[in-house]
């Protein structure tokens, strides 16, 4: 393993200090920030899996409540006039990243333009009595509007540190990996299962909670 030192010549020692700050000694330093690395790839995988599956969740029930209503399944052009303005400026930039080098427009497209920030938002109690209940709500059955936003909210913020190489170790794992597996279980258990069985976070955790 890398000298402490190194790492921080690489990455700098302001990326470096929170695990020398977590730590006792440089060596426990280096060791933490390559676990941390490695968890947050564990991560990553899960939730990938799960950001796909909310929003091709939420993807089909919103097509099919835009085809009933006004017979197109362009369901985010039907709910522009009812969303905010930042969510309008976000379907705009999801329809031009997904028509780029003249690819014809279709809902496919736009929708894997769109970030999970963007269903987050959309899960707002802004929309409690239009879109989640026109039929969002069906994507998630059984649940309250507010814990599936409480729940992606939470899996989005830690998507966004692992995205940023932030560390993650000071946060409950534990907890949020039950969390990201609780999402999916409420759209699809089977997806859930499979999602779980190849999960490589809890031997992770395990290994770093050994003596």
């Amino acid at each position: 393993m890398p000298e402490l030192s190194h790492l921080e010549s690489w990455f700098s020692r302001d990326r470096l200090a929170p695990y020398r700050a977590a730590t006792t000694s440089h060596g426990d330093a280096a060791a933490l920030y390559e676990w941390n690395a490695e968890v947050s790839a564990a991560f990553w995988r899960t939730l990938g899996h799960v950001e796909v599956l909310v929003r091709n969740a939420l993807h089909r029930e919103l097509t099919a409540w835009s085809q009933r209503q006004y017979g197109t399944d362009r369901w985010y052009a039907a709910i522009e006039p009812m969303v905010s303005q930042q969510t309008r400026k976000d379907i705009r930039e999801a329809i031009r990243r997904g028509t780029r080098n003249g690819r014809p427009e279709t809902p496919g497209r736009v929708v894997a333009e769109l970030n999970l920030g963007f269903w987050r938002f959309l899960l707002a109690r802004r929309y409690d009595g239009t879109l989640w209940r026109y039929c969002m709500y069906r994507a998630f059955p059984g649940k309250r509007r507010a814990d599936v936003e409480r729940a992606v909210s939470t899996l989005h913020v830690l998507r966004n540190r692992i995205g940023h190489h932030e560390p993650v170790h000071n946060r409950p794992l534990d907890e949020l990996l039950t969390l990201a597996l609780d999402v999916a279980g409420w759209i699809d258990a089977d997806a859930r299962d499979w999602i779980a069985a190849g999960d490589l976070t809890p031997s992770l955790l395990a290994r770093r909670s050994r003596p």
